[in-house]
């Protein structure tokens, strides 16, 4: 039933939604998927648009999947903002009511407990731990794979189980998560999967911050240099626009940049500095995620990164220090799109 508090449908279990969607298709109306895990922000208010743009219903899932947290990640402390989630997408609703009749609207939410999620077994983040899951292998070893070996099976697994409780005609991802979104297309291939995977740009702050739901725990002081994994990127990518496709080339002008910043950092009394990790920078085949020797201009690249900014040493009274009081880690990820030189 649809509360009289929204104008949508909250759904937490699968059945009345499966009867919601076979009604759906008896009405020839078209269905947009946009899965979160919350704390929502512009960007996903973005791929929502999208997908209000082409279809005339949308829905949006909030679940917050343990199994692509690994066993000492951040499950507990990450973001959970129900009401502010509920208040964006009724703003969002009425900015499109706006437009007209030709324009689609969020007519549900999933919202399903874990027990609905993973109904036989408790969902398990150990590497070797039992359940059901999927693997997509060997793009889900690269890059994020490698550092967060469970990550891309639980993205894997909880993306397959919600494309067959939603059904939806397409599914729209954000372009951040570059490598995710690869998986998920291939996903969909091998699976024979009858959703159309839309991929969305990467949606920035003004100063060429990646939106994150993670971001808030940033604060101030390490808001400003988590900026250094994009000015990374884009030092490199001037490279590339240059007409230089070694490897050498690119991946040395966005490592300048990191060890300057991080040496300036470390330079700084504990009370102002904000250090960081920079966990891998990558130069990669855009199909495959393989790393690249050379570029083929024909073809382009696709250049990723991951920084962790470790807990603050020392604040100071009074400081912006985010969500958690800078204790809390926050792993930025972002990556830009090389497109190929014709």
């Amino acid at each position: 039933m649809r509360s009289s508090q929204h104008s949508f449908q909250v759904f937490r279990d699968v059945p009345p939604l499966r009867q919601w969607r076979r009604q759906l298709l008896l009405d020839r109306k078209t269905l947009g998927f946009v899965p979160t895990m919350g704390a929502l922000h512009e960007g996903h208010l973005s791929l929502m648009r999208q997908a209000a743009a082409e279809n005339t219903d949308v829905i949006v899932s909030i679940y917050v999947n343990p199994t692509q947290f690994g066993v000492n990640e951040d499950l507990s402390s990450y973001p959970r903002t129900w009401d502010s989630d509920v208040a964006k997408i009724e703003q969002l609703n009425t900015e499109l009511a706006a437009q007209g009749a030709h324009t689609g609207r969020v007519t549900a939410v999933l919202a399903p407990t874990s027990k609905v999620m993973y109904p036989i077994l408790p969902p398990s983040s150990e590497v070797d731990g039992d359940g059901s899951f999927v693997t997509i292998m060997p793009i889900s070893r690269k890059l994020e794979g490698a550092s967060r070996p469970v990550f891309f099976r639980g993205v894997a697994t909880v993306c397959m189980k919600l494309f067959n409780i939603v059904t939806a005609d397409r599914a729209y991802f954000g372009q951040k998560d570059v490598q995710q979104t690869v998986v998920i297309k291939r996903m969909v291939k091998d699976f024979h999967i009858d959703t159309d995977i839309l991929i969305g740009d990467t949606v920035r702050e003004n100063d060429g911050l990646a939106m994150s739901s993670r971001n808030v725990y940033l604060g101030k002081r390490r808001r400003a240099v988590g900026l250094v994994l994009f000015n990374a990127m884009k030092a490199a990518e001037e490279v590339y626009n240059s007409g230089k496709y070694s490897r050498s080339d690119i991946l040395d002008a966005a490592n300048r940049v990191t060890s300057q910043v991080l040496s300036e950092q470390q330079a700084l009394a504990p009370s102002q500095r904000a250090l960081y990790e920079v966990h891998y920078i990558s130069l990669a085949d855009p199909d495959s995620m393989d790393e690249l020797d050379v570029v083929d201009p024909s073809k382009g690249a696709i250049l990723s990164g991951a920084i962790k900014m470790t807990p603050l040493e020392e604040s100071t009274l009074g400081e912006d220090c985010g969500l958690g009081d800078g204790k809390v880690p926050v792993r930025l990820i972002d990556n830009l799109i090389f497109k190929p030189h014709m």
